[in-house]
């Protein structure tokens, strides 16, 4: 299981870090087929991952002083942050008083099948949809809180929400875009791994798979930043297309297996 933790954390680091959506939105349904531990525990693992993912990323970003639209995603973040701390404690309270465990990771599934068939929707018609600039700080937040409500419920990070919202929004072009989404994740992980342990929410797991997955989010942060630089706006997009049609057709198979 470990060499199956390092492949999938290490490969959807380097897709997430490429295309800015996190990777936590791949880690979370792919280990969710592998029904190796309990929703709570993965969703830990997959934000663990990401968070040093980001981290890496931001570092780097910062240490080659590439552009970063801070007075868009510092609000935004801030309220993502917000938001996915409400967003963990709904997840929890659904948890706790479901009498059928498999039930939350069905809502899980469903869920995210759901938002991201209408990310890629959006994605496939982007040049004809009219986008929006929003200055307003306050709308900032509130769009973050939002968005940090819809991500951590369904325990990804939000990496392919941020980017719609950056786009759709913001009208912040692709590689801005992805720059500004692994920021909004790296500010909600933080927040949300402090939650969880002021909370005592800490779900079990095995040092092995917080070390193992914890240096697949950093190699794959490496490589993912390497090849972002190399890689044109069109092709980063063409991989986001890619992934979100396999985040679909992985989700739809983790709702059948649970229901059938």
């Amino acid at each position: 299981m470990e060499l199956t933790l390092l492949l999938v954390g290490f490969l959807a680091s380097v897709a997430g870090s490429i295309c800015g959506m996190g990777g936590g939105v791949i880690i979370k349904p792919v280990l969710d087929s592998f029904n190796f531990a309990s929703a709570s525990t993965i969703s830990f693992l997959s934000g663990l991952t990401v968070l040093c993912m980001s981290a890496y990323n931001i570092i780097k970003t910062y240490i080659n002083k590439e552009e970063i639209n801070y007075e868009t995603v510092f609000p935004l973040g801030l309220g993502a942050a917000i938001g996915g701390v409400l967003g963990k404690q709904l997840f929890n309270i659904i948890k706790t008083n479901s009498s059928n465990p498999e039930f939350v990771g069905f809502l899980q599934s469903v869920s995210l099948c759901l938002f991201t068939v209408l990310t890629l929707i959006y994605t496939l018609n982007s040049s004809k949809i009219k986008t929006h600039n929003i200055k307003s700080k306050p709308m900032c937040v509130i769009l973050g809180l939002i968005l940090g409500l819809m991500s951590s419920f369904m325990g990804i990070g939000g990496g392919p929400f941020n980017l719609l919202f950056l786009s759709y929004f913001f009208s912040l072009p692709t590689k801005k875009a992805a720059v500004g989404s692994l920021f909004i994740i790296l500010l909600s992980q933080i927040f949300a791994l402090i939650t969880t342990f002021v909370t005592n929410t800490v779900p079990e797991f095995k040092i092995s798979w917080v070390i193992i997955m914890s240096l697949s989010g950093i190699l794959g942060g490496i490589v993912g930043k390497y090849y972002q630089h190399k890689l044109s706006d069109n092709a980063i997009k063409n991989l986001y297309i890619i992934s979100l049609i396999f985040i679909i057709l992985l989700t739809i198979y983790n709702s059948l297996k649970i229901i059938l």
